[in-house]
């Protein structure tokens, strides 16, 4: 939890404790309750003195983003936000609503969500249906 302020620390205590609580018994075997990215070591759960496996570190994934980027010899700056960046701005292009997005990404204010719409301001804006997209092949925007 480093680099949190105290107002995140106490709101991820209160969510973890009642995702504990609400957690169904079967959880350990379910694909939809497992880590992305798990860690390749074991640590002791704080509450219950289990040793479990967690997550990897933001950190970890933070510095494989950091070595593909210089392996892959890109000179621009590319990080972990920036795959969140082309993330939104790709949602926009394929037309889901501001609004989804801003849930998506967990934003507060859709002013903030607004920031990716810059990105489209000089695209010519034509809607297509997805289907479109599976069956043409063609680029979504010339």
């Amino acid at each position: 939890m480093t680099g949190r302020s105290n107002r995140q620390r106490r709101l991820f205590d209160c969510t973890s404790t009642i995702f504990w609580i609400v957690k169904p018994q079967y959880a350990a075997k379910e694909w939809g309750w497992q880590y992305v990215f798990p860690s390749s070591k074991l640590s002791v759960d704080p509450r219950s003195g289990k040793i479990r496996r967690h997550h990897i570190a933001e950190k970890t994934i933070q510095n494989a983003v950091k070595e593909a980027v210089k392996k892959a010899g890109i000179v621009k700056h590319a990080s972990v936000h920036t795959l969140r960046h082309s993330f939104a701005t790709h949602l926009l292009m394929n037309g889901v609503n501001i609004r989804e997005i801003q849930n998506l990404l967990g934003h507060k204010h859709v002013e903030t969500t607004m920031i990716y719409t810059h990105v489209l301001r000089d695209m010519v804006s034509v809607p297509r249906s997805p289907l479109d997209n599976l069956y043409n092949k063609k680029p979504l925007h010339p």
